[in-house]
């Protein structure tokens, strides 16, 4: 297994965390009373979150999950549930209080498995852009959605997600068939905690029925559209994300 880069991306102390044959990156940011957990997508790493982190008020984690970012890569690639229960187990040793997970995209589906398999360590669940519809559970597909995302965001988003998807290495195409072949379906009406979900009005990715459907089956769901954002939602500019982060979780 290689060497982890530790070097910080949100100012914060960065550690290697490692579970059987698995390793994460974690980075632990700020202080306070309430503490947030990030999870990137498909083929990105903590460092999509840099500007979100400085926009929350406590203590932030995020992660490099197995292969991603910083992380060396696991034997196979993980699946969702395996991946809250790598993250369940680091919270746990590094003694972090009940957080309120931000799942984007791919990190949607491992939020939602770390609210269902780990309850205890977790106070609420934000799925941003929350991925795969029923309709869309193929490569090809996703492939061809995400294209069509990328060609209407700022370029430097481009380039950002360039480097981590080579950096995810030559197993992307098994990490993205593990991402379609979770049913997401399944875990959303078992999440017990206040969720938001949230969906950039522009995403191709994730259609605004899908994404409300998603809000109802949840049983304390809430929905909410972020107005100039596609996929990347809470990437180029976290500012509205982070702003209807901190109401929904104000009137908990």
């Amino acid at each position: 297994m290689s060497t982890p880069d530790l070097t910080p991306a949100l100012d914060g102390d960065v550690l290697a965390f490692t579970d059987g044959s698995s390793t994460l990156i974690a980075e632990h940011a700020g202080s306070g009373s309430d503490a947030f957990l990030l999870v990137h997508g498909l083929g990105m790493g903590r460092s999509v979150f840099a500007d979100l982190a400085r926009r929350l008020d406590g203590r932030v984690v995020a992660v490099d999950l197995p292969g991603f970012g910083a992380a060396p890569e696991p034997r196979r690639p993980l699946t969702m549930p395996g991946h809250a229960d790598l993250i369940a187990a680091h919270l746990v040793a590094a003694g972090v209080p009940p957080v309120t997970v931000i799942g984007h995209s791919m990190g949607s589906q491992v939020a939602a498995e770390l609210a269902v398999r780990h309850p205890d360590r977790v106070r609420a669940v934000v799925l941003a852009a929350p991925t795969v519809d029923a309709g869309a559970r193929r490569v090809a597909r996703q492939a061809l959605r995400f294209l069509r995302d990328t060609a209407s965001i700022d370029p430097r988003v481009v380039a950002r997600g360039v480097r981590e998807y080579l950096r995810a290495g030559p197993h992307i195409i098994r990490k993205i068939r593990a991402t379609v072949t979770h049913d997401p379906d399944e875990v959303y009406p078992r999440i017990a905690v206040p969720t938001l979900v949230l969906r950039g009005a522009r995403d191709p990715v994730c259609p605004p029925v899908w994404t409300r459907t998603v809000a109802d089956a949840i049983p304390r769901g809430e929905f909410a559209e972020i107005p100039g954002c596609g996929h990347e939602t809470m990437i180029r500019d976290a500012g509205p994300a982070a702003d209807r982060i901190r109401e929904f979780l104000a009137g908990l």
